[in-house]
This record gives C-alpha cells, structure tokens and sequence, in this order.
C-alpha cells in the first residue's frame, strides 16, 4: 500500500496567520497605550517594539504569493490549530522585553494561558507587573475568549466557505454546531456582538463599585471570558461582596450556550431556556456544588476552627463565597474567592469534579462541556434499561429531540480521550517533578479544562518540559482535542 501526500494550501494558510498577526500588533497598542496613561516608559517601548515585530512578520507572511484562495476543511483545521501558536509566540514578546518574564519557556506558557483562557500565571508577584502587561494579559484571554479563529471569520467574508465552515466548527466548542445565521461570517459578527455587550455592561457595574477603573476593566476581561487572571496575587483577600456577586453572576451568563441566549433575544423568549436540558443541568450542579462546598466551610469555620481570621464571617459571606468557587470552577475562570486549599483535600477534589464537567457547549467556558455529561449519563440509564429488555429501543433525547447516535458515539470517544490524556499528563507531570499525584491530577484537570485553579505551590519551580506540556495540554482542551490531535495522524497527511 503506498501513501500519497494530501496537497494542503500552506501559502493560503500562512497568508492568513499573516493577517491575524497584523490585527494582533494592533491589539498591542492597548497594552502600549495604557503604559503611556502610567508612565512605564520601559513598558511602552516595549509593546511598541512588539507590535512593530508582529506586524512586519504579519506582512510578511502575507505577502506569500497564492493560487488560489480556496480553503478546504484540512487547511480550516490546521490554520485553527497554529494560530494560536503564533499568537502565542508573538504575545510572549512584550514578557520578554519587560523583564517580567525573561525566560522563553515561562513566557510563552504564560501567553498560552492567556489566550486559552486558562489564567495559570508564571508571575510571581502580579502586583509589581506593569500596568501594560496586566492589561495584556487580561486582553489576551479577552480575544482568546470568543477565539481567534471566530473574530477572522467575522472580519473577513471571503472565508464563508467549506474551509471557514471547518474553522467555525473546529474552534467553536459544542458536540454539534446550530449556526445562528446562515452565513458562518455572520454568525460569528452576532457572537461577538454579544460578547462585545456582556463586556461594556459588566466593567460599567463593576466601575461603580468599590474596584478603581484598571481593575474593572482588567477583571471585566477576564470574567466574560472565563479566563481568570487578575491584577492581584490573592483574589480571595481583594474582592468585595459587591464585586463577587456581579462577577459570578457574568461568569455563570457567559457559562450558558450564547445560541441559547439568541434564542432568547430573538425567536422564543423564556421559552427557550424552560426546555433547556443541558441548562437545566447546569444550575442544578451549581446549587448542588454550592451546598456541598458551604457546608464543608461552615463545618471548618465553626467547628474545626481552624481559620481563627474566617471566624466572623456570615451565612450571606458563606454562601456567596461557596457559590462563587462553585461557578468559577464549573466555568474555568479560575477566580478563587476563599483560600480552598486550606479547607481539606476533599473542597480541592469537588473542585476538580465540577471542573471535568465544565460549562455548556458552545460558550466561553472550559471542561468536557455539561452537555456531553448529559448524554453520557443519559446513555448510561438507557444501557442499564436495556440490560433488561434487551429488544427495546432506546434513543438518547436531549432538549426533547433524539440525539443521533453518531453523535452520541463521538461524545463517548471525546470523553475516553479526555479522561486518558488527562492521565497521561498526569503521569508526565508527577514524572516532572510534581510528586503528589493529587496535585499532577489536579494540575492536569486544571490546564486541559482551561481553567486555572492552582494548588502546585510554586509552578516557577516545576520543570521546563512541563510547563510546555502545560502550554499543549492548554491548547489541546481550549481546542476539544480533536482539532489539534487529528493533525499528529497519518491520515490527516497521507492517503493510501
């Protein structure tokens, strides 16, 4: 059997990487405007340079002579898969420049973090950071937030085809994908409209409350794009009640299907969410977490006594507190509103529980997606059913239609794959260094959901190897694992 090279339109592929990169150096004059309002001129020239460097490599790659302008589905899942190499690669450089993180490897971690949205930091100490970087930082995981790939489609048109269909379904997360519009450039113009409209609207409630201006916007950022990095090194010793409650309330929104959330504005109104299966499941693991987590801090709090400083906290401050990690977690942002370490291993493992579930398809947050949950647990009671009346006929439903059973079988294998590249992660990283193997667990369930949450004493201090097996295993979870394994087999680039 002999094997034939697919032809795969690079130079189209690394036109548009070109042209992605010209809009990245344009971000970069927010980071560089913010230094000048500061006057961190070390910090200015640096994003300065940055983005000069990204926009002539930018124009360069574009500047490669095509064919033809076709792109098929191998190029949509390629360029969606390298894109965020190269945007990493490029945001790294302003880390670098600054002496904030000098180290490649740290770097280049930290910028992955960022566009993933995962908000693992290198950073020792955040508040000594320039304001330029903190903002970088919080903008970077804004774009990555809704993805690279979906603000390409919405600006540009020509890449409405088959290809651009592939990138859409390759970035966008969910077990199918309901095209609100039926142009996918259009689409992807509504999703960040309303991503757009969760920002202004969240940073205008946070700017009116106790957090200065920077903070809000910083925070705003972060939060609607479940990312999770802050302009402080303690969240859980900075943010008010008032604050907690508005930023759980935009990360629980920003957790919910934005096509739900169409339906909602548009066609069906409350409708919509009444015969939500997968929201139904959402809120309903949120209470239930909540409770448990509240319960096992009063228990500590009142009983154990082993926090004399948490004392005088309330049942109002519990609760809040309990929810608010609750929906951090399930939604990977990764904001910490109570030092939960310290309450036990057993908050840490609920924590990760919750972490594996993840949000709903189709939104800003992380994890294996709640509605691939329902399906499974629903398949699940229908086997059972069926180990006793073998000649029924089952169907999985979902929102009260059948769910097809291909894709039933793709949830089954995205969800074997999750759980065994977690582990093997898990194995690489206790391998590494990271001798607990709760904490590589953990540690690998944080970084593959994109979520954040930090319980490795010192991440500066682990290997070099794993933090750039962290910065893939990011990659590989922000992107579903099938957009970014499928490139690592024969048939992606050979046929027979």
């Amino acid at each position: 059997m002999s094997l034939h090279c697919h032809h795969i339109n690079f130079p189209l592929v690394l036109r548009i990487i070109g042209l992605l990169l010209m809009i990245e150096a344009g971000f970069m004059l927010i980071p560089l405007a913010t230094s000048v309002v500061y006057a961190e001129t070390d910090c200015s020239m640096a994003f300065l340079w940055s983005a000069v460097i990204t926009f002539v490599c930018g124009a360069g790659l574009y500047k490669v002579p095509i064919k033809t302008t076709q792109m098929r589905r191998r190029e949509g899942f390629l360029l969606t898969s390298v894109v965020w190499v190269f945007f990493s690669a490029f945001s790294m450089i302003p880390f670098c420049a600054t002496g904030v993180l000098p180290s490649i490897t740290d770097a280049f971690f930290e910028s992955m973090s960022g566009f993933t949205t995962t908000g693992l930091t290198m950073i020792a100490d955040v508040e000594k950071a320039p304001h330029g970087i903190l903002m970088w930082r919080a903008l970077s995981q804004w774009i990555g937030g809704m993805g690279i790939i979906l603000f390409t489609l919405a600006v540009i048109p020509m890449l409405n085809t088959k290809g651009g269909i592939a990138m859409f379904n390759a970035e966008v997360t969910g077990i199918s994908h309901e095209r609100m519009r039926p142009r996918v450039s259009e689409t992807a113009m509504w999703l960040w409209g309303l991503y757009v409209f969760y920002t202004v609207l969240l940073c205008a409630l946070l700017a009116v409350g106790p957090m200065n201006m920077f903070d809000a916007i910083c925070h705003t950022l972060s939060t609607v794009s479940t990312g999770g990095f802050s302009t402080v090194n303690d969240y859980s010793k900075y943010a008010d009640i008032y604050s907690n409650c508005i930023i759980m309330l935009f990360m629980f929104v920003c957790g919910i299907n934005f096509a739900l959330v169409f339906a909602v504005a548009k066609r069906n109104g409350l409708k919509a969410l009444k015969h939500s299966t997968t929201l139904k499941w959402y809120t309903m693991v949120v209470l239930i977490t909540s409770l448990i987590i509240m319960g096992r801090t009063l228990y500590y709090d009142t009983t154990v006594n082993i926090h004399a400083q948490l004392s005088d906290k309330t049942l109002l401050d519990h609760a809040v507190d309990a929810a608010f990690n609750t929906v951090s977690a399930i939604t990977s942002t990764g904001f910490a509103a109570i030092n939960f370490e310290a309450y036990g291993t057993f908050v840490s493992f609920v924590l990760m529980v919750v972490m594996f579930f993840g949000g709903m398809a189709g939104s800003t947050a992380g994890g294996a997606k709640i509605d691939r949950m329902v399906v499974m647990i629903k398949n699940i009671r229908n086997e059972f059913y069926k180990v006793i009346h073998p000649n029924t006929v089952t169907a999985v439903r979902v929102d009260g239609r059948a769910v097809p059973q291909y894709l039933v079988s793709r949830v089954v294998a995205f969800l074997s794959i999750f759980i065994f590249y977690m582990v093997v992660m898990s194995l690489a990283f206790n391998f590494l260094g990271i001798n607990d193997p709760f904490e590589a667990i953990f540690t690998s369930m944080s970084c593959i959901s994109n979520v954040g949450l930090n319980i490795v004493t010192d991440l500066d201090a682990v290997h070099p190897l794993a933090k750039w097996l962290m910065s893939l295993e990011m990659m590989v979870g922000r992107l579903e694992l099938f957009t970014v394994l499928v490139l690592f087999t024969r048939d992606f680039w050979f046929e027979s």
